[in-house]
């Protein structure tokens, strides 16, 4: 098997460097490449169970596939009736709250650690930064309690999307079609928008 390098590290590295000249496309655009990987784990019946900013690595736009995003970490992927362990994999704040209460993964579960993906691209904070990583966070994260976020900082639309992945119930969660469909369209939105503004200025 190949696999494409990574020439730019992974998400959170790049955020980091890159962060100041991130904008809305570049993010709906990274978020693109990101949910139409796990849909295909997905649709393959296939759980990831350690995602999160590490797990995702860039490459340049000029590469082979001519994705900037792409999932790594396939040696805890799983097949959805093979997932019956309870031992804890990933990053706490990414780890959806019935995972830590002892369930097993669930596809749901990853939809969860997409949505704290989504408020870390908006942000350029870590969920839960603030906070220690310990027996608190998980009741907290257990009791509903979820990264703050100024909602002046990301579209309405973008940020009920992430606060519908990162529900408390996972029957709650879209699934991975449902939200690549609705980054797609805002992606279509901002490309729409960005030729508008562009074909305005040069008249």
């Amino acid at each position: 098997m190949v696999f494409e390098y990574a020439d730019s590290g992974n998400f959170n590295n790049y955020v980091d460097k890159n962060y100041e000249s991130f904008n809305w496309f570049n993010v709906i655009e990274a978020l693109t490449n990101i949910i139409g990987g796990l849909s295909e784990i997905h649709q393959k019946q296939m759980v990831h169970r350690d995602f999160h900013l590490g797990n995702i690595l860039f490459a340049s736009k000029n590469s082979y596939s001519k994705k900037m995003a792409h999932i790594s970490d396939i040696g805890l992927y799983r097949k959805i009736d093979d997932v019956n362990e309870t031992s804890i994999y990933g990053v706490m704040p990414y780890v959806a709250p019935e995972v830590l209460k002892g369930k097993p993964y669930t596809q749901a579960a990853d939809i969860y650690s997409f949505g704290m993906i989504m408020y870390f691209v908006a942000t350029g904070r870590q969920p839960f930064a603030d906070c220690a990583h310990d027996e608190v966070l998980v009741l907290n994260i257990c009791d509903g309690i979820r990264p703050e976020i100024d909602e002046k900082i990301a579209p309405k639309c973008y940020i009920d999307l992430m606060k519908r992945c990162w529900d408390l119930d996972p029957e709650n969660r879209p699934n991975s079609i449902i939200i690549e469909e609705l980054i797609t369209l805002f992606y279509d939105s901002f490309a729409s928008y960005q030729h508008t503004y562009n074909h305005g200025s040069r008249v």
